[in-house]
């Protein structure tokens, strides 16, 4: 199997002024398709070629340390840009908002636990909104390219949203300053599509 780029469903600079057109171009034609080539390039002729990439997920910890970054590089990116819109924001309805209002109490806290986790993980890394094997929703973080669906994550679940707090993604705008990107960041989340993960 051959992981392809994914084409971006919006423009580059449809997300400003929350996140600029140069960075969406640098971190989309620049990282994520160096981890997508990467990836293809350390599975080709090995028994991870015809894998998913959650069947790879399942076994990392076995994998090569390249296996495991750019292959969590081609996953969490390809989830990034899909849970972000030029027409995002706002608060969730439906079905999510219930969920959020069950095991957070309300949208105001799982905003701030949200942030909280994206604000203090240390380093480079995500902030994720997962839903668990018997289907709770849990804030948490992982460092580097890790996602939960890793087999060696401490807390594991489906990410449903993720945001990404490498440098890459935010310091051309707002340099050192990332708790204002992960402001903005609440601005561009499309809730439906969201929605949509929490379904699936």
């Amino acid at each position: 199997m051959t992981f392809d780029l994914p084409k971006l469903d919006y423009a580059y600079d449809a997300l400003e002024p929350h996140i600029d057109a140069r960075t969406m171009e640098l971190h989309h034609t620049k990282h994520h398709a160096k981890y997508t080539s990467n990836l293809n390039d350390a599975i080709k002729g090995t028994d991870l070629e015809n894998k998913s990439i959650e069947e790879i997920f399942a076994s990392v910890s076995k994998q090569s340390a390249t296996v495991r970054n750019n292959g969590g590089g081609y996953y969490n990116h390809k989830l990034f840009w899909k849970i972000m819109s030029p027409h995002g924001g706002g608060t969730p309805s439906g079905e999510l908002s219930t969920a959020l209002n069950k095991y957070f109490g309300s949208f105001e806290n799982f905003k701030s636990e949200f942030t909280k986790a994206a604000s203090t993980q240390f380093g480079s890394g995500w902030a994720w909104l997962i839903k668990t094997s018997d289907g709770s929703l849990k804030v948490t973080s992982t460092p580097n390219q890790d996602n939960t669906l890793m087999d060696l994550s401490q807390v594991k679940g489906t990410p449903i949203l993720g945001i990404d707090v490498w440098e890459h993604a935010y310091y051309l705008k707002y340099q050192n300053r990332r708790p204002d990107y992960i402001e903005a960041f609440w601005n561009v989340i499309n809730w439906d599509e969201v929605d949509k993960r929490l379904k699936g």
